[in-house]
């Protein structure tokens, strides 16, 4: 199997909490947070808007916004994946403006597993 590019996803604070396999984000341990479109925006595996991805690359989303974005089906899941032992130092991060909260930092819990997460399917 060819192994796949990752690109780390960095918070404000230089932490690589998440890595990028587009369309596929996933946690530090490998396993499917989200996924990205085209437009660079950020859906959870439930297909609930999360953000948006930087160039730097980061996740930010607006503190309030008074539309929300239609809920998208998510890919098919994808499998685990092996995040890399070492990961490049981050850029440089631009200051986020008191409108802008990053999402990896601030609201983690809206990038969660397929098996958590507030609005997953009860279990019969």
């Amino acid at each position: 199997m060819a192994r796949t590019r990752l690109i780390p996803i960095y918070t404000t604070q230089g932490d690589a909490e998440a890595f990028l396999s587009y369309p596929y984000l996933f946690n530090r341990n490998g396993d499917w947070i989200g996924f990205a479109t085209t437009q660079k925006e950020v859906y959870s595996v439930l297909g609930n808007y999360v953000g948006t991805l930087t160039d730097e690359p980061r996740i930010v989303s607006k503190r309030t916004t008074s539309t929300l974005k239609p809920r998208l089906n998510p890919p098919p899941q994808p499998q685990k994946v092996y995040p890399p032992a070492t990961i490049p130092l981050p850029p440089m991060m631009a200051e986020l403006s008191h409108s802008v909260i990053d999402v990896l930092l601030d609201a983690p819990e809206r990038l969660h597993t397929v098996d958590s997460g507030e609005y997953r399917q009860d279990m019969d």
